[in-house]
């Protein structure tokens, strides 16, 4: 009964910081009124270029593509060297995708650049190299810890050994991939404001505003917006997660 209490508690506190985020994402005004009292000494508390809520959808958008697009190719990938074809590349995929996060988003932003030009695509192309590695890698460590008698029995029944992936394997590695792609999600929210660097938009761009300007207020406006984000995304997977255990007991 305590326990469920506890989760009742921590559902309405997130509920409630949902709401205050989004109020503070959609007004100006609320913006001001938190910032202005840290900062008397400033005449410009807000960055005017922009408002707050469309350097949001433009974080969010760029997130989304880039994370929707590294869990395709790392979910792919988790599964073609998971399969008797596929297991030669096992080590080497792990390998790679290891190798390619440890470049710093804004090594690939400069090998990027230069090819593609400034804006959007460099900053996804960083975000996307960036995220894989934790997709693949709970892709592949859900699926090989599948127990061995549960896919016999699963072939016992007549399936084919793309419903063996369906209806078992995918099933029972979900968390594992749901717990990656988390990872990875969190981790692009944070990168993404690299983005305001090279012109890719987002919330990055009033930081570095701020930094170039010497406004602290302006970086603390996007620092908040960005963090808020991070801790939203946590706290939806959260819920997702909690659904799934409910759903298995």
């Amino acid at each position: 009964m305590h326990g469920v209490t506890k989760i009742l508690r921590r559902q309405k506190l997130g509920t409630l910081f949902v709401l205050v985020y989004l109020l503070y994402i959609a007004l100006p005004t609320l913006q001001y009124s938190l910032l202005s009292p840290l900062f008397p000494h400033l005449q410009d508390i807000l960055y005017p270029r922009a408002s707050l809520l469309r350097l949001f959808g433009e974080h969010l958008l760029l997130v989304l593509l880039s994370g929707i697009s590294a869990f395709v190719t790392g979910l792919f990938l988790g599964i073609g060297v998971t399969r008797p074809w596929g297991r030669e590349f096992l080590q080497s995929v792990q390998d790679l995708t290891a190798l390619l996060q440890t470049f710093p988003p804004v090594a690939v932003l400069t090998l990027a650049v230069p090819a593609v030009g400034f804006g959007f695509t460099p900053a996804y192309l960083a975000l996307f190299i960036y995220s894989i590695l934790p997709i693949v890698r709970n892709t592949i460590t859900g699926l090989l810890s599948v127990p061995q008698p549960l896919k016999e029995a699963a072939r016992g029944m007549g399936m084919t050994p793309l419903q063996v992936l369906i209806k078992a394997e995918l099933p029972q590695a979900f968390p594992a991939i749901l717990t990656g792609t988390r990872i990875s999600i969190i981790i692009n929210i944070g990168t993404a404001t690299i983005g305001g660097v090279i012109g890719a938009g987002g919330l990055g761009v009033a930081i570095v505003a701020g930094l170039v300007r010497n406004n602290t207020a302006f970086v603390l406006q996007g620092a908040i917006a960005a963090a808020g984000l991070a801790f939203l995304a946590d706290y939806l997977f959260e819920l997702w997660e909690q659904k799934m255990n409910r759903q298995e007991q």
